[in-house]
């Protein structure tokens, strides 16, 4: 009787399990895939971009030459979605700055955090809760020497019945030494999408 239970049982789990992996049709792929689902700007638009621009960066003879004896700083400034779409174009700086960091060429500060680091500052400079031994002391933060910022724009082609065929994409972006004003580099990434359909 036991061992029929047993077998009830097991039968019962089984069954549950199957059931609650079932086939739901949801797959992981390959998240560097080319994605070619939309005439939007995607996953693999993204991509490209920031492997063009980081790798266009890093080769491009003046910026060798900041980069063979310090470690310039950085920050990114918003890249200006001038598109008729919404993208959200932190992705593209984040992608870029991710790559930067990691080719140690390299540093960066984030200005979009400084509220909360001069809360955490307040904090632990006056509450009283901090030993004054481990405090981080304001106005001991480095400062960025140049500025990172873009744009993204594009073009539509429309069809004689009115839908969109293709689109255009013009993505630039610039390296602003804040010290002297100049563009030290820029460069831009054109992406042209077809649906033929």
């Amino acid at each position: 009787m036991k061992s029929l239970f047993k077998v009830i049982v097991l039968t019962a789990a089984v069954a549950v399990l199957a059931g609650c992996g079932g086939n739901s049709g949801i797959q992981y792929t390959d998240p560097t895939a080319v994605d070619n689902s939309s005439l939007n700007f995607g996953s693999t638009d993204l991509q490209t971009t920031a492997q063009k621009m980081t790798d266009s960066m890093l080769t491009f003879p003046p910026v060798v030459r900041i980069t063979a004896n310090s470690t310039p700083v950085l920050f990114v400034d918003s890249i200006k979605n001038e598109t008729s779409q919404q993208i959200n174009t932190d992705n593209i700086s984040n992608m870029i700055m991710t790559e930067l960091i990691q080719s140690g060429k390299f540093e960066f500060v984030d200005p979009s955090v400084a509220t909360s680091v001069k809360a955490q500052l307040t904090y632990q400079q006056d509450s009283g809760l901090v030993d004054p031994a481990s405090a981080m002391k304001a106005g001991t933060q480095i400062g960025a020497q140049y500025m990172m910022y873009g744009s993204v724009t594009n073009m539509a082609g429309v069809g004689s019945n009115g839908q969109t065929v293709s689109q255009y994409y013009l993505i630039t972006m610039k390296l602003l030494d804040l010290k002297t004003g100049i563009i030290v580099w820029a460069d831009q990434k054109q992406i042209r999408k077809v649906n033929n359909s």
